[in-house]
């Protein structure tokens, strides 16, 4: 069991396949992004090692992110080989859906549990002035691909972005009038790359609720009143699905933080909004022995901060949000 000094157990690992993506959402990366060649980032069997290493610390619950996790090569594969590592009892993945209509059920076959989708808005103007080159039409047919493969529940991702989407949270939010869904808004977090947007433009969860309450009804807390990961769990009179927000910026959730991120070329992160990192690609590579990484990650997990700095104006700025996965 990998745990930090605040006594918090570290199970659950975030891995980047890649830093690649198909779309260019304007709160994460420019449209004429550079990304890293593929030598940089780890390649299969480098993954798998790496599973299997942090699962022999106690890690179990895996989340495939990137970039775009659907755009690498073998995907299905990496998803089958680290589904079948001993320990691992949970697999999932966040993803913008575009490719899930023909992926989600050999994603599912090979042992992938659950997906969460990017959606920001449901009018197809607005979502390609989001996400630049989308069509929430390919969207549309991932989200009902993954129900179909049993992909569930399906979870929606919606960033508020102010002047862009804000509009459109109570057409989302009454998908799960008859979706066992749960939708879930994200308050925008600042990072490297599109800075000035994420802070001028971010939108709370509070102020959401509040526009939520307003059109369609009181909320009631649901799941106990207990964290769904990081979002705090509501549901709307009579709803089919939930209702998550997820205030990271104003509410943030550090006490119960269980999490690590591995990227896709090899780095250790212990949170997503510090920019302090372990390198365990360079060691892997260069012949360390399973001991010595094993004690990097250790050491790195002790060493995990007790939260972010934002409330101080410490913002990341060495990595995009593409770079890191989320």
């Amino acid at each position: 069991m990998a745990r930090d000094h605040f006594g918090r157990n570290i199970h659950y690992l975030r891995i980047s396949l890649t830093d690649h993506c198909n779309l260019r959402c304007v709160y994460c990366m420019p449209e004429d992004m550079t990304f890293r060649p593929n030598a940089e980032l780890m390649q299969d069997d480098e993954i798998l090692r790496l599973t299997r290493l942090f699962a022999g610390l106690g890690f179990d619950k895996i989340r495939l992110t990137g970039g775009e996790p659907t755009v690498r090569a073998n995907v299905v594969e990496i998803v089958r080989g680290i589904a079948a590592t001993s320990g691992i009892r949970s697999v999932s993945m966040t993803t913008n859906g575009l490719l899930l209509s023909r992926l989600a059920k050999p994603l599912a076959e090979a042992g992938l549990q659950r997906v969460n989708i990017s959606i920001d808005s449901l009018a197809p103007e607005k979502f390609h002035r989001l996400t630049r080159w989308g069509k929430v039409e390919d969207v549309w047919a991932g989200i009902f691909a993954a129900e179909e493969a049993g992909l569930t529940p399906v979870k929606l991702n919606v960033v508020v972005v102010a002047g862009y989407n804000e509009k459109d949270v109570i057409d989302l939010a009454r998908l799960t009038l008859e979706h066992p869904w749960q939708v879930r808004f994200i308050e925008m977090m600042p990072f490297a790359g599109a800075t000035e947007l994420q802070v001028s433009r971010m939108v709370t969860a509070a102020q959401i609720q509040e526009w939520i309450e307003a059109a369609l009804g009181t909320l009631e807390p649901a799941n106990g009143g207990k964290l769904d990961g990081e979002a705090r769990l509501f549901r709307l009179p009579e709803a089919t699905g939930d209702l998550g927000f997820i205030s990271s910026v104003t509410r943030p959730f550090c006490a119960s933080c269980t999490r690590a991120r591995l990227t896709a070329d090899g780095i250790l992160r212990m949170c997503l909004l510090r920019e302090k990192e372990v390198d365990l690609l360079t060691p892997l590579r260069a012949g360390a022995s399973l001991d010595d990484l094993r004690q990097l990650i250790l050491d790195a997990v002790w060493d995990k901060p007790w939260g972010h700095g934002l409330s101080e104006g410490t913002i990341p700025l060495n990595r995009v949000m593409s770079e890191i996965g989320g």
